[in-house]
């Protein structure tokens, strides 16, 4: 594999668009069951607030050393506040869109002894005008930016996703996106994007074996204009199909603690790669090294470019 890019991957200008979210952790001890229910009592001793959703992509494309920018929508409210200041700090250039009908998506997990006990969410769609402001400054910033990163979670931001896309394909921009449903042929004309293996049944089907996944993966990629689509298979590693055929590689072996944001992680490294001149494939090598990584850490994490080298 080559090494980590570390010069060009400083260089490269990459811009995220999606659903931003709020990831809230209240951390306690368990040593009671209530006596109003049979549930156990957490002491809440710590609390700790991480950018979610299209803000952690951000946050790991900057930890990698990229330059990153954010776009997407709050509302106003002190979890939006949180998201900027937040943002600020991880050194993300934020363009945040503020929504005054709407409450910032916000995830709030329980844990006790390092388990998590519940996870409450507060989550509405955007009102159109905002929608509006956010296509407008798409518009924008595209076209300053080396990469464009989709990060698609299903929460409003990217009701207008078609014409994002159409906008970067206009300036010349490269647009990655990590889709969400099975109305794939919102994504036309992306670069590449990066169903999970769930998703990719929900878009094509069950696939009997290997061969009869390629078939599907290479007929959706053919539909949508994709140069490259990547299937990210968990403990099955990764598989890369583009006009030149299929390509995979495994998972790296890890002991796994949480899953959460680990397609977070290989979607930023598979931007600042790609965005630093590596092909698809050796793109994927780091992208899936990253994801090893991360999955050994408690909550949406990052990983650096020190961690990977």
């Amino acid at each position: 594999m080559m090494p980590f890019p570390a010069a060009a991957v400083s260089r490269s200008k990459v811009l995220v668009v999606g659903d931003i979210m709020l990831d809230r952790y209240w951390f306690g001890e368990v040593d009671r069951i209530s006596p109003e229910a049979p549930v156990p009592v957490v002491r809440v001793a710590r609390r700790e607030d991480r950018l979610g959703g299209a803000a952690n992509v951000a946050r790991n494309i900057a930890a990698l050393g990229a330059q990153a920018s954010l776009l997407g929508l709050v509302g106003a409210d002190e979890a939006g506040e949180k998201i900027a200041q937040l943002a600020n700090e991880a050194g993300i250039r934020a363009h945040l869109v503020i929504d005054q009908r709407m409450h910032t998506t916000l995830k709030m997990r329980v844990l006790g002894r390092q388990q998590q006990l519940l996870r409450v969410d507060f989550e509405e769609g955007p009102g159109p005008d905002s929608l509006d402001d956010l296509q407008s400054l798409s518009r924008d910033l595209v076209s300053r930016h080396d990469m464009l990163v989709v990060s698609d979670y299903a929460k409003g931001a990217l009701a207008h996703v078609e014409q994002l896309i159409a906008a970067a394909r206009e300036a010349g921009v490269p647009v990655l996106v990590d889709p969400k449903g099975h109305a794939y042929r919102r994504y036309r004309g992306a670069s590449i994007i990066t169903p999970n293996r769930a998703e990719m049944q929900e878009a094509v089907g069950l696939w009997a074996d290997e061969e009869d996944l390629e078939r599907r993966a290479q007929g959706l990629r053919e539909q949508l204009g994709l140069d490259a689509l990547l299937v990210t298979r968990s403990e099955q590693g990764m598989t890369l199909f583009t006009e030149a055929g299929r390509q995979h590689t495994g998972a790296h072996a890890q002991e796994v603690f949480d899953v959460s944001g680990a397609g977070d992680t290989v979607l930023a490294t598979l931007a600042v790669t790609r965005a630093a001149g590596l092909d698809w494939f050796d793109a994927v090598l780091w992208a899936n090294r990253a994801g090893g990584v991360v999955v050994g850490k408690l909550g949406t994490s990052v990983v650096t470019a020190g961690e990977l080298s």
